[in-house]
């Protein structure tokens, strides 16, 4: 039974597949009407419909490249360093977007503490606490006001 339904299901489909590679016709009538058929009109001369699919096609394609193959990779090659290029720029700006960024929190951070007029406690070379004078204080306060006027846009 069931080889019955497989020959049959395909004889259908063999059957189907011949009317799909029939030819179509494109015609306009006297009132101005377009037709379109797999038969010929009697009385005016049809117009063959271009096969998009690119199927039997008889002439190159408007597109064809005369270029070699090593021409064709050449200008493949040239592309993709350039869109790697312009990749790596643009990776790098952004990793600079992120440093200027984060230098500038950490800037305002600074200035907030040495504008907060608490006493700031710092450790000296030899790791015994120095608390920092109003003289460091303000030169401590311009440094921090340039690194935000340079980092924070």
């Amino acid at each position: 039974m069931k080889p019955t339904i497989t020959f049959i299901t395909f004889s259908l489909l063999v059957s189907f597949s011949y009317s799909a590679h029939s030819a179509l016709n494109k015609w306009v009538d006297s009132q101005g009407k377009v037709h379109y058929s797999d038969t010929p009109p009697v009385d005016t001369k049809p117009t063959a419909v271009p096969n998009f699919a690119g199927k039997s096609q008889t002439e190159a394609p408007a597109t064809y490249s005369t270029k070699s193959y090593a021409e064709r990779e050449t200008e493949l090659k040239k592309a993709r360093q350039t869109k790697s290029e312009a990749a790596d720029k643009k990776a790098k700006l952004d990793a600079n977007a992120e440093i200027k960024k984060k230098n500038c929190a950490a800037a305002q951070q600074n200035l907030r503490a040495l504008e907060e007029g608490t006493r700031i406690m710092t450790y000296d070379a030899n790791g015994e606490r120095a608390y920092m004078d109003d003289e460091a204080r303000a030169k401590g306060i311009a440094d921090a006001r340039n690194s935000i006027s340079s980092n924070c846009n």
